[in-house]
């Protein structure tokens, strides 16, 4: 899987790639990620990457010339990427689809927005999608830039220790993850659910998709109406909405 993020804190970025999971899918050359300083891609000599907004207003926005320039030496030397995504307040909401979506891609160009954002051209000129990681604002792009690529990563065989482990994450299947428990048994006048020390595999697995639904329903019922679920889980909502009616 290979990534190139465009950035004008490569620094910053380069940081969040060195620790977990990304940082091991790196070394066993599973991932292929490279950080390019937009600063590199400027023609005058302050390296200037952002300039007033034409109609007035506060802020800065970042200039069209320093980022398409970006995209086209990244197509030359590294291929044509198969997404490039522009992190960004306004985009499509990224979620575990996306995840998947853009993990089947194999390369995909992340452009970290900064200052008001970014010239509406580049968007055309460079044929990008935008996607956003919540509804809230922070500061620039890399951060959700470093979130996309954790969550992609995480899809890749062999990056994450435990295929199972991927598999049983929250929204993999639709639905939010069963709680979880481990020793102590007791602590703090709490106890571990008797199902999880009882070592029946079957009953445990009963209780897990049963909280699973219970959690969903309760904290995010809207993903039910999307979620893929086996017979079984089909019969546990219905007997928890069942029960849950006055």
């Amino acid at each position: 899987m290979k990534f190139d993020i465009v950035t004008i804190f490569p620094r910053m970025v380069a940081a969040g790639l060195t620790e977990g999971v990304v940082s091991r899918g790196i070394e066993r050359r599973l991932l292929d990620i490279v950080v390019h300083d937009l600063r590199t891609y400027t023609s005058d000599r302050h390296r200037s990457v952002d300039d007033v907004p034409y109609g007035g207003g506060p802020g800065m926005v970042m200039k069209p010339e320093p980022l398409v320039r970006a995209v086209d030496d990244i197509r030359k030397r590294r291929g044509a990427p198969g997404a490039i995504v522009l992190l960004s307040p306004q985009g499509r909401r990224f979620t575990q689809v996306e995840a998947l979506r853009l993990g089947r891609l194999g390369h995909v160009v992340l452009l970290c927005g900064r200052y008001e954002g970014m010239d509406e051209r580049v968007r055309a000129l460079v044929a990008a999608e935008e996607l956003s990681v919540g509804d809230f604002v922070v500061s620039g792009g890399e951060l959700p830039a470093l979130m996309v690529v954790d969550a992609v990563s995480r899809l890749v065989p062999g990056v994450v220790g435990d295929e199972l482990s991927v598999e049983q994450d929250s929204f993999s299947r639709g639905l939010l993850d069963y709680p979880h428990y481990t020793r102590p048994a007791e602590f703090g006048g709490l106890q571990v659910p008797d199902v999880l020390l009882s070592g029946h595999h079957a009953e445990v697995l009963r209780w897990r998709k049963r909280t699973a639904l219970e959690r969903t329903l309760a904290r995010r019922p809207e993903l039910l109406d999307v979620a893929v679920l086996d017979d079984e889980e089909r019969t546990l909502l219905a007997e928890i909405r069942k029960e849950a009616k006055p």
